[in-house]
């Protein structure tokens, strides 16, 4: 998979984005409380940093911008100062800010939250609701129109907070039928853009529950519960494929005329999952956009949003971080994938740690080589010979397990992060492919017994000796299990 979508986030490059919807400033007010206040039995918070990041269709605008695309972001904010702190918010984080439509009479979209020891005692929502006034509606229009011939990939962000208008979604349906991008739809009601003919929608599991007249259920259930309405949801949102996230249980992709496609995601805090829908569909909208296959966009924006929910508040997923992400993903490596992980982890400034041996029968020696090795840097490369290259180096007796075997058992250790298998008698070529900052190997060798060295130098790394534990090498374990004989 590695090689699939690795190509598809370097393609984001290329890509101009249109993201439309409500933009909304998210405030944290992080301080601390040691009191309760003498009016109410409340907690007092000592305020002690605010910080302001772009949420709602903003977000979804600044993850776009974040995985590499050029993007142009439209709405309509108020004429006031939180205006002001979106607009610098946006522009720090590369969305030009000259898309928002600045309305007098409406107030800015607000969500503060205010924390205490890094947890949220309470949320003030501000900002206005209602519908458009027609002459701003008209504005944000001809921008929209505007806007619409120079993208590749269109995303609606929809609220529910008057900004999409029904005269806005006509204007959006009227251009898709015109000039057709990838248009993809994030709303709390999708049968609103139904008329868009959207690409791709990406509701939430209560979002689709409820378009579909659902009651909410529990756990994996809702996946079985959502998938037997398949069809019906493509025809009620008009579109060709639907991404239903599941929170903690991934998502079901629905695509007419191919079967449903499952993504799963690690569990996570619901604290931390602001924003992570903003995430998804963004990533999903380029992926698309960039002409990978639907099963491959949902891996895609499923891990970008791995890496969101992973944090607190509101933030952005970049194409670097998910660049080592997705290289990380596999222990087994073959040659193509090492060259591609080492090449992110240089990039993000990771220490490259590399060993290699024959790990024939993993024993205590093995183990706490490993362990030390990987405390020696971020990520642990084990080298491990193929079954031929054991026989030239140890005889013909050997290996007793298998290069598949002996390869799941070092997957099984959590200190070690990639395994590589190589045939040749030496792991010269691996070394060249993984330029590791540090290479380690046992007590028993020096630098005038171990080839590699010379090569590890020059690429700019270091040789490191591990203390070398006596009485335990697999040699040594097979000579006394000959000495007690059979059985």
């Amino acid at each position: 998979m590695t090689h699939v979508l690795l190509p598809v986030l370097d393609a984001f490059a290329d890509l101009r984005t249109l993201v439309i919807g409500e933009a909304m400033l998210d405030a944290y007010l992080d301080g601390h409380s040691e009191r309760l206040c003498r009016e109410a039995p409340v907690p007092v918070v000592d305020v002690d940093a605010r910080r302001n990041v772009p949420g709602g269709g903003a977000n979804t605008a600044v993850n776009a911008a974040a995985l590499g695309a050029r993007v142009t972001f439209l709405s309509v904010v108020g004429g006031d100062d939180e205006a002001d702190r979106l607009a610098r918010a946006l522009a720090a984080l590369g969305v030009p800010a000259h898309g928002l439509v600045r309305a007098g009479g409406r107030r800015t979209l607000v969500k503060q939250r205010v924390l205490a020891g890094g947890q949220i005692l309470l949320r003030l929502d501000a900002g206005s609701r209602d519908d458009l006034d027609p002459v701003t509606e008209a504005r944000l229009c001809e921008r929209l129109r505007a806007a619409w011939g120079d993208v590749d990939a269109v995303i609606v962000s929809d609220y529910g907070y008057g900004v999409l208008t029904g005269g806005v979604i006509d204007e959006i349906a009227a251009l898709q039928a015109a000039h057709p991008r990838v248009l993809v739809a994030d709303a709390k009601d999708l049968r609103r853009l139904a008329r868009a003919r959207p690409t791709a929608v990406k509701p939430n599991y209560c979002e689709a529950a409820r378009l579909l007249g659902l009651s909410n259920g529990h756990g994996d259930g809702r996946v079985e519960q959502i998938a037997a309405h398949e069809a019906e949801f493509l025809q009620i949102t008009g579109a060709r494929i639907a991404a239903v996230t599941l929170d903690c249980a991934g998502a079901l992709v629905f695509e007419t005329g191919q079967p449903a496609y499952r993504t799963y995601a690690r569990p996570s805090s619901d604290a931390n999952a602001t924003g992570a829908g903003d995430t998804f569909v963004g990533a999903l909208a380029l992926a698309l956009a960039a002409g990978a296959p639907t099963h491959a966009c949902a891996d895609l924006a499923s891990s970008a949003a791995s890496l969101v929910v992973a944090r607190d508040g509101t933030t952005a997923c970049s194409a670097a971080e998910l660049r080592v992400h997705l290289a990380s993903q596999d222990k087994l490596l073959g040659h193509d994938d090492l060259a591609l992980l080492a090449d992110c982890l240089h990039r993000a400034g990771k220490r490259l740690v590399f060993t290699n041996g024959c790990f024939d029968i993993l024993h205590r020696g093995h183990i706490t080589c490993l362990s030390r090795a990987k405390a020696l840097g971020d990520v642990l490369i084990v080298g491990l010979n193929a079954d031929a290259s054991v026989r030239r180096l140890k005889g013909a007796a050997r290996p007793i397990n298998c290069a598949a075997d002996r390869a799941q058992v070092l997957a099984a250790l959590s200190c070690v992060d990639h395994i590589v298998e190589f045939a040749d008698d030496t792991p010269t070529r691996l070394i060249e492919l993984a330029r590791p900052d540090v290479y380690v190997k046992g007590g028993d060798y020096s630098l005038d017994k171990l080839p590699e060295a010379p090569l590890v130098s020059r690429l700019g790394g270091e040789v490191c000796f591990m203390p070398y534990l006596d009485d335990f090498s697999t040699t040594g374990l097979l000579a006394r299990l000959g000495e007690r004989g059979p059985g």
